[in-house]
């Protein structure tokens, strides 16, 4: 079985590799599929290795969670939270919690969310039995 540490040093590698992908998409691509929705699917993964740094082990339901934390920051789009708070006019805000809602967006999380969902349950059977 593999440790915390080496774990934590696996999620982070991932994080930082999946950031720098994302990073890129945003400031280079301009297409109609990888940035709407390639990007969406990663972004899941990203917030995945996030938590993951943190806590590697123990947490089979993970991707739901992040599905539902995806899901809320798309809903808070919907309801425009930005311009409710008052932060609209904040690029950063914007950047991080998106500017319009859309539906196909909750489509991009959830096929994210069912890839980590299927390396849940593959990873668990293969290092954790």
């Amino acid at each position: 079985m593999r440790t915390r540490k080496s774990l934590r040093i696996r999620y982070l590698a991932a994080f930082l590799i999946l950031f720098t992908i994302e990073v890129l998409i945003a400031v280079f691509v301009r297409d109609r599929f990888v940035r709407p929705y390639v990007g969406d699917v990663l972004v899941v993964l990203l917030v995945y290795c996030a938590v993951r740094i943190i806590e590697p082990e123990k947490w089979p339901y993970l991707p739901a969670a992040v599905f539902a934390f995806a899901a809320a920051v798309e809903i808070c789009q919907y309801f425009r939270l930005d311009r409710i708070l008052g932060l609209d006019d904040i690029r950063a805000v914007r950047l991080i919690l998106g500017a319009t809602f859309d539906w196909k967006d909750l489509v991009c999380y959830a096929v994210g969310c069912a890839v980590l969902g299927v390396w849940e349950r593959s990873w668990r059977r293969a290092y954790l039995q």
